[in-house]
């Protein structure tokens, strides 16, 4: 099964937009999106059936024994992240606050502070004719990349027999990100002619880059700004990046992403545009 992931090094290029429009077009039966962070991808692709949930255990969180606890303050003052405080004589955790590094519990003289599992998140499989991946993270919880890891990992259980699975990744190049690139086949950047667009481009090409995966470029509402548009297409020239096309902005996908539609689901200039890129990029990928 070869994996395609759908990245952009920004946010509001219309990633999800294009994987949306991608699975569709591939009758994809394995699919998921990574965006951990603030997931998406369920509200354009319906499904017939309540997802298998499951509780993420992320990082454990520090708690304090305040009946073994002799207030040395070793922990208030070792904490990197502030999340000891001393609290009407007592020191107290701000699990919000807290990383789970374990310091506190390592240097704690009188062994006073113990770690705890926690629910940091939530995992979701759809298993109907395709299987659908996803999880959200626990808002202020950290170990997002590891949540990553677990819907692919997931994505993998779902026993389907498929050539192709279409990840929908995260934007940026922070952990979640990192953690989608790992086991790819190839990396779609969908790219906004801005000038953070470019800059957020010529990032995430690094980050790609170091994973020595094979990367191909679209831009997204190229005609907003044909001048930039043309620079991204010169930089995937001097970097010798494979350029798939580009997606005219229309107010048409708007009014049917409204509605919980794909880009797909209806007939204008920027269905047809995207149409090629996918012709183009599974052209690549195969």
């Amino acid at each position: 099964m070869k994996k395609l992931l759908i990245l952009s090094g920004k946010g509001g290029t219309g990633k999800t937009t294009v994987a949306g429009a991608f699975i569709k077009l591939s009758n994809a039966k394995a699919f998921a999106d990574c965006d951990v962070d603030a997931p998406n991808l369920h509200l354009i692709m319906e499904q017939k059936t309540k997802p298998i949930k499951s509780d993420y255990i992320g990082m454990g969180k520090a708690n304090i024994d305040l009946g073994r606890c002799v207030s040395c303050g070793f922990c208030e003052k070792n904490c990197r992240f502030d999340a000891i405080k001393l609290d009407n004589a007592c020191y107290k955790v701000n699990e919000f606050a807290c990383e789970g590094c374990g310091v506190c519990e390592a240097i704690c003289p009188a062994s006073a502070i113990e770690l705890f599992p926690q629910v940091s998140g939530e995992l979701m499989l759809y298993k109907n004719d395709a299987v659908f991946s996803t999880a959200q993270l626990k808002m202020g919880s950290g170990t997002s990349g590891k949540l990553v890891t677990e819907v692919k990992r997931q994505l993998n259980l779902g026993n389907i027999n498929t050539d192709l699975a279409i990840i929908d990744g995260s934007p940026g190049i922070g952990c979640p990100v990192i953690a989608s690139l790992s086991g790819v086949d190839m990396v779609l950047i969908v790219a906004e002619p801005s000038l953070s667009g470019i800059s957020d481009l010529e990032r995430i090409i690094r980050t790609a880059q170091k994973f020595d995966v094979k990367t191909v470029i679209c831009v997204n509402k190229y005609d907003t700004n044909i001048e930039n548009t043309l620079k991204i297409e010169k930089l995937c020239n001097m970097k010798g990046l494979p350029f798939v096309g580009k997606i005219p902005f229309d107010r048409n996908i708007i009014a049917a992403l409204n509605k919980g539609k794909s880009i797909i689901d209806v007939d204008c200039a920027a269905t047809k545009a995207i149409k090629s890129v996918y012709e183009k990029t599974i052209n690549i990928l195969n």
